[in-house]
């Protein structure tokens, strides 16, 4: 007897559009990054931080780094999407964010099954997500 055989081993609706999902975004996040990349390099965005300025500052600790760099940290990159070097952060920000969005995906599904722990738990994956993003915690570098 194979997988394909045993409905009971073969992924639900749910999980291959999420894994559909995983997949288009993981692709998109990564062509933006490869093209923010080459926008940075070609200096066709002047930079936050110049290159004498990363090179001076590398063995410095990160909040000696950001003071001296005057960048941000936390969410404080989104005003600086207009610089070279903070550009390629929309290809990170994409990859993080597609976790959340393949769990909203469940969520649905669970519902439509009515399978109420796993609607619950996959709500509770998106906050706990969500909130670890959102910096409020002040944990993980924020």
């Amino acid at each position: 007897m194979t997988a394909s055989d045993n409905p009971n081993l073969r992924p639900s609706k749910e999980q291959i559009i999420y894994a559909n999902l995983l997949l288009m975004g993981m692709v998109a996040g990564l062509v933006i990054m490869f093209i923010t990349y080459i926008v940075y390099l070609t200096g066709l965005l002047p930079p936050q931080v110049g290159m004498d300025a990363i090179s001076a500052n590398w063995g410095k600790g990160i909040h000696e780094y950001l003071e001296l760099t005057h960048s941000p940290n936390g969410w404080g990159w989104i005003p600086l999407l207009g610089k070279g070097d903070f550009l390629n952060f929309i290809g990170f920000a994409l990859l993080g964010l597609m976790t959340i969005v393949c769990y909203v995906v469940l969520v649905r599904g669970y519902l439509r099954k009515k399978d109420w722990i796993f609607a619950v738990i996959s709500v509770l994956e998106i906050a706990v997500l969500a909130l670890a993003a959102s910096g409020i915690l002040g944990s993980g570098g924020h």
